[in-house]
């Protein structure tokens, strides 16, 4: 479970876990190598990262492309990630290519909601599905994504989960992703 006290996190992917990877999707670009189980480890946590296949870090922060009433409405409809009900995820990490940050925030902002209506458009599937976002460009070193995105949902909510994907892939906003991988988990199935 993802504690929303600690800021820093490692997705390890190896032969351990409590989420079981089913599908490794390159969406844009190379995918990522493939491993049986996904953990999810703060940064009090150690990371196992000797029996791992590989590991990608992010930090949550504040949310960026949001205005306040838009922040107020998905703080009352957000489900709390580590529901036992919510016994499928996703984990998708995103590279956006040069041209998206050489825009200042502002035009960012215009293609995230005003274009492509990325907020409007997740608040329709809240609370079945949670998430939580990481930014990588935030940590010191380089990393190979600019955005890790967890989901969890129920598995009676997975069709809408790929509805709601498949809205967000096909606005302006996507025009700028270089790189896309989309992994789809299942909670307890793994060693």
């Amino acid at each position: 479970m993802i504690d929303k006290s600690q800021r820093l996190f490692s997705f390890v992917a190896g032969e351990q876990g409590p989420w079981s990877i089913q599908s490794n999707t390159a969406v844009v670009g190379e995918s990522l190598p493939d491993a049986a189980c996904l953990a999810v480890i703060g940064y009090t946590e150690s990371v196992p990262e000797s029996a791992s296949q590989w590991s990608l870090r992010g930090v949550t922060s504040n949310e960026r492309y949001v205005t306040r009433d838009e922040k107020t409405a998905l703080v009352a409809r957000q489900a709390e990630l580590g529901r036992p009900a919510a016994d499928r995820g996703a984990f998708i990490a995103l590279r956006k290519n040069p041209q998206w940050w050489a825009l200042t925030q502002d035009e960012r902002r215009s293609i995230v909601e005003e274009q492509s209506r990325h907020i409007a458009v997740g608040m329709n599937y809240l609370p079945a599905i949670a998430r939580r976002l990481f930014h990588c460009r935030d940590l010191p070193s380089a990393q190979p994504f600019d955005f890790l995105t967890w989901f969890e949902f129920n598995a009676a909510d997975a069709g809408a989960f790929d509805e709601l994907l498949g809205l967000l892939r096909g606005t302006s906003e996507w025009r700028f992703v270089e790189r896309e991988v989309d992994l789809r988990l299942i909670r307890g199935r793994c060693a």
